[in-house]
């Protein structure tokens, strides 16, 4: 058995009772002492609980029992100080003989030791700081099968902790609410902490990645598309200076959505200035991972074994899909290799004009796919990107990303544009040494042009909601 003691720090009989203990321990082979020291400001609340869970009563501190560790169920109360007293001296012949000022310095050096320990814990904990995470627009699907995905540790690393923050409109409060119940009680060990939020102007707050999946209901027999681009460039305008403001400055803004991701991407980079260029992308990978699927299902192959499918351009809007640098791992044919033996996907589609006519006719099909998922594919992508970026993306594999165009493939400089990168050491770099046919070049020009005009259309919307600010 063993016997637990509870006090308050500064108690003078917890003192009493603790050296009596401490004595016992030391001289009898088979009596084993735990003690459990409160805070004198927690110590009526702990006393009521401990009280409550096992149908005790007991009033004053301390209060000690006995826990028959080979039987389990609830421990056997022996009482306080003097029933401890009336124990020992009954079944050890043993008593204390401490006089009230030794049991009052002691409670004092006892107070004070726990207020050390305390605060050495709290120093220590303050060091292993949770990785922040926000994520605007909480409510969507999206945001609820992304949680899981972070939180499992296979993103950041096994002892990351991370903390969320799930921002949305006041109208939304009862789902994020839900969300965060159901995080919590799933207990994932590294999250830290999961929180609503719905005020605006506490936004980002010491914010290491931010995931933006605001979108606008594209219906363009409704309003214009110029409206619905004038909304998100609004939506940046707000999100942009509070990024610069409140987030910590190394920052990763992460675009995703179902309408107008490169665009947010381009008009946070505008409207927050300070915020690191690199540090904001735009996710292509969903519309990699359906055109791979397609692509799979016509060779009767894995998903998996399709690999360097590049998406081009607008990622939510006109993109192209590039298949001259695909290649095919574990393919069923006449020549085998070994696990990295790879083949070139164009040589073994013989059926070159379903590549021209099917597949490429079949991008509004994977536009339409996209489009309707339920937040399970481009959750996965963003996780996937996510931790490419913090880990490495395997060795010459190209991801589509997009990313602030600094020219590379003729693409114009300042917009976001999906094109072929490559993650490293915490960083990601455009793989400018692929080789681009004349077709693809053509399609990346008008792909840029599309951007570009978006980009105008954005600027000129802003300017006439706002022509002093402009100038």
């Amino acid at each position: 058995a063993v016997a637990m003691f509870t006090g308050k720090a500064n108690c003078p009989y917890y003192a009493k009772a603790e050296l009596l203990a401490d004595y016992l321990q030391t001289n009898l082979p088979n009596f084993r002492v735990h003690k459990i020291t409160q805070h004198p400001d927690k110590w009526e609340q702990w006393l009521h609980d401990i009280r409550e869970t096992n149908g005790w009563e007991h009033s004053q501190s301390p209060i000690i029992w006995r826990e028959l560790l080979d039987r389990g169920g609830k421990g056997q109360l022996l009482g306080g100080l003097n029933d401890f007293l009336d124990y020992a001296q009954k079944y050890y012949g043993i008593t204390s003989m401490m006089l009230s000022e030794e049991m009052l310095d002691i409670a004092e050096e006892n107070l004070q030791a726990h207020l050390e320990i305390v605060k050495e814990d709290e120093e220590i904990k303050s060091l292993i700081k949770p990785m922040q995470i926000w994520i605007t627009s909480a409510s969507v699907p999206i945001c609820y099968h992304l949680i899981p995905l972070l939180a499992n540790g296979e993103v950041f690393g096994m002892t990351t902790e991370i903390s969320i923050h799930l921002l949305d409109t006041d109208q939304f409060k009862e789902i994020l609410h839900s969300i965060v119940m159901e995080a919590e009680d799933m207990a994932f060990p590294l999250l830290r902490s999961i929180s609503e939020h719905t005020k605006i102007d506490q936004a980002f707050i010491d914010a290491d990645i931010i995931f933006v999946l605001d979108d606008v209901l594209l219906n363009l027999e409704v309003q214009s598309l110029e409206n619905y681009i004038r909304e998100v460039s609004e939506i940046c305008q707000v999100y942009a200076p509070l990024i610069e403001k409140n987030a910590k400055s190394e920052v990763k803004v992460i675009s995703s959505g179902k309408t107008f991701a490169n665009l947010k991407a381009t008009m946070l980079r505008m409207y927050g200035p300070s915020i690191r260029p690199e540090n904001i992308i735009a996710i292509a990978t969903s519309w990699e991972s359906a055109a791979k699927a397609m692509l799979a299902r016509k060779l009767n192959m894995n998903t998996a074994g399709v690999k360097d499918v590049i998406v081009w351009g607008n990622i939510t809007g006109s993109n192209y899909i590039d298949l001259s640098h695909a290649k095919l791992y574990g393919y069923d044919c006449a020549i085998w290799g070994p696990a990295n033996f790879q083949r070139p996907l164009l040589n073994m589609i013989y059926d070159s004009e379903w590549i021209h006519s099917e597949f490429l006719s079949a991008q509004s099909t994977l536009s339409s796919r996209v489009s309707r998922c339920t937040g399970m594919l481009p959750a996965h992508a963003i996780a996937t990107v996510l931790r490419y970026w913090y880990h490495g993306s395997p060795s010459g594999e190209i991801i589509s990303v997009g990313v602030l165009s600094e020219g590379q493939f003729c693409v114009p400089e300042g917009i976001i544009f999906s094109m072929p990168v490559r993650f490293q050491n915490g960083n990601w770099e455009v793989m400018t040494e692929l080789e681009i046919n004349e077709t693809t070049q053509k399609v990346l020009e008008r792909l840029s042009h599309e951007l570009v005009q978006e980009k105008l259309v954005a600027l000129k919307e802003i300017n006439e909601m706002h022509p002093y600010e402009a100038e």
